[in-house]
């Protein structure tokens, strides 16, 4: 692959301005090497009319979408597809993600907090959907991730999540969020 591919991939992922050094260092290059393939690829942007620009600030070196595209990438902004999930809606995501089939009250109760607008806003996004009915009284929705979630994680199937180790709750307490959720008399549940 060509030095530019390179700085160009890099510069991509990078959320912050990366200085030449570690672009060097990264590339196994000389630092005035990498300098001057940044300036060419800075000049090559902005004469070729693209919507990009390379810029030098903060240290480093950073893309940046064309001043000019502004009014156009505001309105895009503010679509629904977009938009930032809050913390709560990130909250709730992981939650299903990792307790599927799980109802709203398994949710809300793992995360102390009421869910539902969080859901719904999840559910709106095409993240999840219902999957079910839990057994027992009242039979509750069950939610579960779609394959969208799958995509915007960049995983091909659940078992390809990172492991949650410490973040795992108490037996007892994963205990009391499944009872109700039982067949009757398969409680584990000593007082029965």
């Amino acid at each position: 692959m060509e030095l530019r591919a390179l700085i160009e991939a890099m510069l991509f992922v990078a959320e912050d301005p990366i200085p030449e050094s570690e672009m060097a260092e990264v590339l196994e290059q000389p630092v005035v090497v990498v300098r001057e393939e940044l300036a060419g690829y800075a000049a090559d942007l902005e004469t070729s009319g693209r919507g990009l620009v390379l810029r030098e600030l903060g240290g480093g070196w950073r893309l940046f979408t064309h001043p000019d595209a502004r009014p156009y990438l505001e309105r895009f902004a503010a679509t629904d597809r977009v938009t930032r999930l809050s913390k709560a809606a990130l909250e709730t995501l992981a939650v299903v993600a990792y307790r599927q089939p799980v109802s709203r009250g398994q949710v809300s109760e793992i995360r102390g907090v009421d869910s539902e607008r969080a859901l719904r806003t999840l559910e709106r996004r095409g993240l999840v959907a219902e999957v079910g009915n839990a057994p027992g009284p009242g039979q509750a929705l069950l939610y579960g991730t779609t394959p969208l979630f799958l995509e915007k994680l960049g995983v091909r199937g659940l078992d390809e999540l990172p492991p949650l180790a410490d973040h795992v709750p108490p037996a007892d307490v994963v205990d009391v969020l499944e009872r109700p959720f039982r067949p009757e008399g398969s409680s584990t549940d000593s007082r029965s």
